[in-house]
Order: structure tokens, then C-alpha cells, then sequence
């Protein structure tokens, strides 16, 4: 009878991932997802009763207050919406409110900064089609990005500047993009994280990493459609440009298109695809990420067991993960030992996309 009360119930999904999070973060270490209201994950990293009004789910509810359970498990986050318009004070307070005081966030730079060219999206109205006046405009930057920031310092890891793909038309060539990119690096403060992530595989030469080495930003792996791999990128000798942090997103695997991946992964409730090769480089940049000097972040795409990290070098020592980074499945209990999770000693690392 005593053996009944001796049994332990084997921890949850839930439960392991949040040991190895918080385990790895205390290493400066942080992993997490490019976004985190995804529906897909109740059972998993979401309580669904948590989001019930009466006795049905709340889409509203769950859009508003998931980031609080989001930051239970996770201690970093990359905010995609940053990236669509300037984040105004009041925003920025709402999202440092949901979060314990430890939790990082990583930001997209707004594309009114980072798009050479208006693309012809609705969204742009009169503006699609027509080159951008305030591309690597400084100080625009500096009074509509950096300004409403400056409050939440403490809570920000990363400010990224994702560069979408430059086309013949934008730039002849990547060192004319280089020497922009040097002279706006050049009039920013010191005192931030900065890391440029971009989409040209061919720019990726010995004068773009010296650019950002010598302004102490760094190049943010990434796999992308159209870019070589993590793994490639890191063998790359001059790519590692900061001495103090790395940063890595597992976005898409190589060749496959961004729409292909939401249709292949959605609503992103399962691991669907193992990444061989992402796995492997994200359980190399935690070993590197695990030297003293140095600082860690990785964000992955939809899902925590494939997911992500999202700050200033912030990895994990290893992590199951999944097939793409930016729009992948998440985790599967069932998949994974405790281990496994997060810091095991088998090399694996967990991607996904939030």
C-alpha cells in the first residue's frame, strides 16, 4: 500500500520545459518564440480554462492576457508588432506589465527604418511602390523607436533591424548597403543591444561583419528561405561580431516559402518536422553561449518544443527542436523526456515560432 503513496507523478510538458528555461537563464542563457498568442498551444504551454468566459474559449481574453502564462514558462520574447508600426509608451508598459522583472524582450525595428522600398502591400496605402525618404533615417530612429523604449530599458534585450531582401534596384551592389548601414550604425547610442539580420546571403562578406563588429552589433543568425544555414552562417570566421552576446532565429528552413510553412505547420499544435541541422547548430551556439564572457538569445518560430529564443546571446545548452523556426509547431509532451526539454546532454535544441 505505502508504494501508492510513495509514486511520484512524472512532471509535465509544462513543468520540464520550464526547469530548463529557467535553468538557462540563470546562464544568461534565454530561449523563446518570435510571438506567443498562438491558440494552438492550450494544453501545452496554455491553461484553455484560464481564457473561458463563460464556458467558452475567449479569443479576446487569450490575445490579451496570454503573455502573463507566456512569461511562466519562458523568460524572452521577440515582438514582432514593433516591426509594423513605432511602439508607443503606453504599449510598452502594457507587455512590460505581464512580465516578471527578469524577462527580456527582444524588438523588431519598425520598417519605416529598415525598408528601402515601400512594398506594394495595402497596408502601406499611398506609400506602397515608392522608395522610403527615412530608410536608416537616425534620427527617426532615435525620437520614434528608441525614446518610448527608454523607460523599459531593463526589460529589453535585442533591438533587431531586420533588412527584408534587397533587390538589384535598391543596391548594385552589398558594399554600397554596407557603408549605409555603417554611417547610420555610427550616430546610434552605445549603451543598447543591437543586431542587424539580414535577408542577401551574397552580402554576407568580411566588410559587413566588420562593420558590425566594429560598432559592437551583432549579426543575428538566421535560417531563412533563401540564406544559408545557422550552422553555415557560424562557420562563417569573421560572423561572430559581438564579444559579449550572441542571437539566432530559427526562421525558415532553407527553400521553403513562408506561406508553404503556415499551411504545412498550422495552428502549430505538434511537432510536424525535425530539423536536423538546426538542432545541431542551436546545441553548438549554446556551448558558445555558455563561455563566461558571453550572453545568449534564440528565438524560434510558432512553437516552444521547436521554438525559440529572442534576446542578446541567448541559447540554450540543448533543446528538442522542430522543423522551422518562424512558423513551426509546438511542443509535443509526448515527445520529449525532461531532459530533452531544455538542457539536456544530448545535443538537441527545441525550435519553433511564437
Amino acid at each position: 500500500m505505502s508504494d501508492l503513496f510513495d509514486f511520484v507523478r512524472p512532471a509535465s510538458f509544462k513543468t520540464r520545459l520550464q526547469s530548463a528555461v529557467q535553468r538557462l537563464a540563470a546562464d544568461n542563457i534565454f530561449i523563446g518564440t518570435s510571438s506567443w498568442k498562438y491558440e494552438g498551444w492550450t494544453g501545452q504551454i496554455y491553461d484553455e480554462q484560464r481564457y473561458c468566459y463563460r464556458g467558452k474559449f475567449a479569443k479576446t481574453r487569450f490575445e490579451r492576457d496570454c503573455l502573463v502564462e507566456y512569461a511562466e514558462t519562458f523568460k524572452t520574447v521577440c515582438v514582432d508588432a514593433a516591426y509594423y508600426q513605432f511602439p508607443s509608451a503606453k504599449y510598452l508598459s502594457g507587455l512590460v506589465e505581464k512580465v516578471p522583472g527578469d524577462f527580456l524582450f527582444t524588438f523588431k525595428v519598425t520598417d519605416d527604418i529598415t525598408l528601402k522600398k515601400f512594398t506594394n502591400l495595402p497596408r502601406f496605402g499611398i506609400k506602397a511602390g515608392k522608395p522610403n525618404e527615412n530608410f536608416l533615417n537616425a534620427d527617426l530612429f532615435l525620437n520614434a523607436f528608441l525614446k518610448p523604449c527608454e523607460p523599459f530599458r531593463s526589460n529589453v534585450g535585442l533591438l533587431m533591424f531586420e533588412f527584408s531582401r534587397f533587390y538589384s534596384t535598391d543596391y548594385q551592389h552589398g558594399r554600397d548597403f554596407v557603408a549605409d548601414l555603417d554611417a547610420f550604425l555610427s550616430k546610434l547610442p552605445k549603451e543598447w543591444n543591437y543586431g542587424v539580420e539580414i535577408r542577401n546571403k551574397d552580402w554576407l562578406q568580411p566588410d559587413y561583419f566588420a562593420v558590425l563588429k566594429r560598432h559592437g552589433v551583432v549579426h543575428v543568425f538566421n535560417n531563412w528561405s533563401m540564406m544559408p544555414t545557422v550552422g553555415e552562417q557560424m562557420a562563417m570566421t569573421v560572423s561572430d561580431t559581438s564579444d559579449a552576446f550572441l542571437a539566432a532565429r530559427f526562421l525558415l528552413k532553407p527553400g521553403r516559402k513562408y506561406e508553404e510553412a503556415v499551411k504545412e505547420f498550422s495552428p502549430y499544435k505538434a511537432v510536424k518536422e525535425v530539423n536536423a541541422e538546426a538542432r545541431s547548430a542551436g546545441a553548438e551556439l549554446v556551448r558558445q553561449a555558455s563561455e563566461p564572457t558571453r550572453s545568449s538569445s534564440m528565438s524560434y518560430p510558432a512553437s516552444p518544443a521547436t521554438a525559440a529564443p529572442g534576446r542578446d546571446r541567448q541559447w540554450p545548452s540543448a533543446l528538442p527542436l522542430c522543423a522551422e523556426p518562424d512558423r513551426l509547431p509546438p511542443p509535443v509532451p509526448a515527445a520529449l523526456d525532461a531532459e530533452a526539454a531544455v538542457g539536456g546532454d544530448d545535443g538537441r535544441i527545441a525550435g519553433g515560432r511564437g
